[in-house]
């Protein structure tokens, strides 16, 4: 695939960017070598090869869930500077 100058203005335009003529030429030539590579990854035979799902060798060690006591609703409330027996009362955010 070839990258041309008035691709990378247009990426840029698009981008909302503004990029001079020499900064284009370069943008230019940095993207061709990426694609460039990316279609040299391309030809490589990965037949059999098994998807990667992690980076490392360890696994995830998780714990079991355990019940532990919690706060009932009313102590929750206790040390609330507002609230109304159900629920937390706090400033108004948003108006309508």
């Amino acid at each position: 695939m070839e990258i041309s100058v008035k691709t990378i203005q247009h990426l840029a335009h698009l981008s909302r960017l503004q990029i001079n003529e020499t900064q284009a030429a370069q943008y230019q030539t940095d993207m061709q070598r990426m694609v460039s590579f990316i279609e040299q990854l391309q030809e490589v035979n990965t037949d059999g090869v098994e998807p990667l799902l992690m980076l490392s060798d360890s696994s995830a060690t998780l714990r079991e869930d355990q019940l532990h006591k919690s706060l009932t609703a009313a102590d929750a409330l206790k040390n609330a500077p507002s609230h109304d027996h159900q629920y937390f009362k706090v400033p108004t955010v948003i108006k309508k």
